[in-house]
């Protein structure tokens, strides 16, 4: 007879889209985060058969190793270009890519421009951490006023370098754009919020309704020089008032179970 108290609940388990590599991340990089949601909400929906990922050049640039699915890289910025590509020839594939900052609203603003003109049935996952992370910490286009990169020592001026590009609020002014939203990784309750956003995107393209994007606030403390802990209260006090959180814009048709 099996004794009560001796008997072990499974609480965790690593998911099946998620291969048993470690990652080079820095300690304190909330990417981690980020493919651990993208890989449960997968395994969830029961997809990893049918999904194609893309990364870009950037700190993702290895995410094909940490993904256990199908997998492709993309030169830098042109992760959309590539995925419209793939889906068009696999319409019955769910394609997503998955890219930072720098990569898609700098180099790339061309390719995630046109792809949401255009509304290609594909999904985003816009990880920004308002920096380039992998090059050195250079000024992103997302890189707040005043702050200190490698390349604006003395803070962002915005007479002299711009501002900031808002992405969500910017894509989802267009008639492509089905699921635009913002969300962040900076705490638990959030970081919930994003895993059903994923989940949500996911479901769009499923539909048919056109493009999804779902930009996740991150951190990056080692190009912000803080302590990985510092870095989290950063983006709720520094990131959050520059890019609000919310629902940009929602097809009408949605339908999530």
């Amino acid at each position: 007879m099996t004794n009560p108290e001796m008997v072990e609940s499974l609480i965790y388990e690593k998911p099946e889209s998620l291969t048993d590599i470690g990652t080079h991340y820095c300690p304190g990089c909330t990417h981690g985060i980020s493919h651990r949601l993208i890989a449960e909400v997968i395994d969830e929906m029961g997809a990893r058969e049918d999904i194609i990922g893309i990364a870009p050049v950037g700190c993702a640039v290895f995410a094909y190793n940490y993904f256990n699915m199908d997998f492709a890289e993309a030169a830098h910025g042109r992760a959309p270009a590539m995925a419209t590509g793939v889906k068009r020839v696999n319409p019955d594939k769910v394609v997503f890519t998955y890219q930072g900052d720098g990569d898609l609203a700098s180099i790339g603003a061309a390719e995630i421009l046109h792809a949401t003109g255009r509304g290609e049935n594909i999904t985003v996952i816009f990880i920004n951490n308002a920096i380039y992370g992998m090059t050195g910490g250079q000024m992103a286009p997302t890189t707040l006023p005043g702050q200190r990169t490698t390349s604006t020592p003395l803070g962002r001026d915005i007479e002299l370098h711009g501002f900031p590009l808002r992405m969500c609020e910017i894509l989802s002014q267009m008639d492509g754009a089905a699921y635009i939203v913002r969300r962040s990784l900076h705490d638990v309750a959030h970081i919930r919020k994003a895993k059903k956003a994923l989940r949500t995107a996911f479901e769009v393209q499923r539909q048919g309704l056109g493009f999804s994007m779902v930009e996740l606030l991150s951190s990056c403390p080692t190009n912000w020089n803080i302590t990985a802990e510092d870095s989290l209260k950063w983006i709720e006090t520094h990131m959050i008032p520059t890019y609000p959180l919310g629902d940009y814009k929602v097809h009408a048709a949605l339908s999530v179970k």
